[in-house]
């Protein structure tokens, strides 16, 4: 096998420090080096290696991705060296030889002859965008979870609110519980603050505000909904920060918001986590292998093992399901239609999948050539087959005991 970087290193990193293995050529032809040493993993000790590795004459340094360990080290060498991220399951060393220094030489050999591949690191902004991103899906999640707790409370007081409005946190359901805090315990006066439709419901709501909400319900309640409150003020101060950071970025993310059940913040979150930049992917195809959105491939044997799909960017992966959720719900498009021929063969989750597939498809497209979304239209596969879609008609009508006879419409 042909030596593809005759200067090489690898990095284990830790926490606290990182063995670097320095792989050159040795005083004979054809041999080769090795040399594994320990540095510190604070700026300071870093910038130090850094400058080492540049003395070394290294064209290729490799580093796993251990936890978030890796990222001052990558951030740093960036600036200077040809640094290279790559997946610890594509560089998992030799059974029975598990120690940190085997680790960095291993990594060493394998940058030598070219046999890893990069991982997906975007440039700084992206990254910004990414961390604010990734922190409003968290403060969401989180206040959804106080949301929950909240429902479970009121249950060990006998108040059944959430029985009958579909929202806790909605302004009648806040005006009644802020009444209950306050002190009001009367169902039918807690039940008269209902607004709009919800005071259609009024007796159910008489029945499900009768309780035995004491002091101390009143005092958890309160802590609930200070937190509920607290994470929608980070979410509000978050996505105002992410205003400012998508100004570069306006363009795109007005254009792929208009593929049905693509909202601002989904494909603000696509941008964050592609970095826009549909360059990286060569096809649609890799895009979606990247985020996990495509059948694995394991076949031996002329057999298929598995083809469950493979863990990809979790954040990228949930903003499509929301999406694809979306867009199965729209009327007249080409996802809606897609997911229900899909389902009625292979189920709704997999036909959901196809879907976020097919979202994340159509933004690989519009990013690539600056174009905004065309829907086919909800008969596309109509037009493309006509017969196969008469044949379905016909063989629907014969399942029903009806004999059909088909004759064809002459233009006028």
């Amino acid at each position: 096998m042909d030596i593809v970087h005759e200067r090489a290193a690898g990095l284990d990193i830790s926490k606290r420090d990182a063995k670097v293995c320095v792989r050159v050529p040795g005083t004979r032809a054809g041999s080769y080096t090795s040399r594994v040493t320990t540095w510190g993993a604070t700026t300071q000790a870093i910038l130090e290696l850094r400058e080492f590795l540049e003395h070394q004459h290294v064209t290729t340094v490799v580093m796993e991705a251990t936890s978030d360990y890796w990222k001052p080290f990558f951030y740093l060498f960036e600036e200077t060296l040809p640094v290279m991220l790559v997946n610890a399951k594509a560089a998992r060393n030799i059974p029975g030889r598990k120690t940190d220094v085997s680790d960095a030489a291993w990594l060493a050999q394998l940058a030598a002859y070219g046999l890893l591949r990069g991982s997906f690191v975007p440039p700084e902004p992206i990254r910004e965008l990414r961390d604010l991103t990734r922190a409003r899906a968290i403060a969401g999640r989180d206040r959804t979870r106080e949301i929950q707790r909240l429902e479970k409370f009121l249950e060990s007081s006998g108040i059944k609110l959430s029985s009958v409005v579909s929202d806790l946190t909605g302004v009648s359901s806040r005006q009644m519980l802020e009444a209950l805090i306050n002190g009001e315990r009367d169902p039918e006066v807690l039940a008269g603050l209902a607004r709009g439709t919800l005071r259609s419901r009024i007796p159910a709501l008489i029945d499900a505000l009768t309780g035995r909400f004491k002091p101390h319900h009143a005092f958890m309640a309160r802590l609930h909904l200070d937190q509920i409150d607290a994470h929608a003020r980070t979410m509000e101060a978050l996505t105002a920060r992410i205003e400012e950071a998508m100004e570069p970025f306006r363009d795109a993310r007005e254009a792929l918001a208009t593929i049905p059940g693509v909202s601002l913040k989904v494909a603000e979150v696509i941008i964050a986590e592609t970095g826009a930049n549909m360059t990286v992917f060569e096809t649609p195809a890799r895009l979606a292998s990247w985020a996990g959105v495509c059948p694995s491939a394991n076949e031996s044997a002329g057999r298929i093992k598995s083809s469950q799909i493979l863990p990809g960017n979790k954040y990228l992966k949930a903003a499509l399901g929301t999406s694809a959720l979306s867009a199965t719900r729209t009327k007249g498009t080409y996802l809606a239609a897609r997911y229900h021929r899909i389902a009625t063969r292979r189920g709704p989750m997999r036909a959901v999948v196809a879907i976020e597939h097919s979202i994340l498809t159509a933004a690989w497209h519009m990013l690539s050539h600056g174009v905004i979304y065309t829907d086919p239209g909800a008969d596309h596969f109509t037009r493309i087959s006509p017969s196969r879609a008469k044949n379905n008609a016909i063989k629907q009508l014969n399942s029903l005991g009806y004999n059909v006879t088909i004759t064809p419409v002459t233009a006028a």
